[in-house]
């Protein structure tokens, strides 16, 4: 791939163009001269899911998780540990269900946690029940 891809910065929310062979140099942000990847999930709202979904060329898997979720506080380091490791091929992220009902809703988030893997704006994959850290590298990779 020479093409350069888009990504939105995870602090300023400005789109960045970054050469792919780029984003393992750690690239950081033509603004706000932040680094684009952080090694940690970002934490999507009502306000920026669709930028982060439909305007950036990398993949994103977001958690789809609850505060008063048992399964969803286990997986939530396992998560995590799977940014570092996915990062920068994917964007991680996580969606709070009780914070954002619409965008639980418009996924139609039925158990949590759920991952689901976006691509390009749509929904590729999705996968119900908390996973281990290796668990959630191997999902995400062979994801189609």
């Amino acid at each position: 791939m020479t093409d350069p891809l888009q990504l939105p910065c995870p602090h300023c929310a400005v789109l960045n163009r970054v050469p792919a062979a780029r984003l393992v140099q750690a690239p950081n942000c033509g603004r706000c001269h932040q680094a684009l990847f952080t090694g940690h999930p970002l934490t999507l709202t009502a306000a920026n899911f669709d930028l982060h979904a439909a305007r950036s060329d990398l993949p994103l898997l977001v958690d789809f998780w609850a505060p008063w979720c048992g399964p969803c506080q286990v997986m939530a380091p396992h998560f995590e540990m799977a940014a570092i490791r996915l990062e920068p091929q994917f964007r991680l992220a996580k969606v709070d269900t009780e914070a954002e009902q619409a965008l639980g809703a418009r996924y139609a988030i039925r158990s949590i946690p759920t991952l689901v893997l976006f691509r390009g704006g749509r929904e590729v994959a999705r996968q119900a029940g908390a996973l281990s850290a290796e668990q959630i590298v191997r999902w995400a990779q062979a994801a189609p």
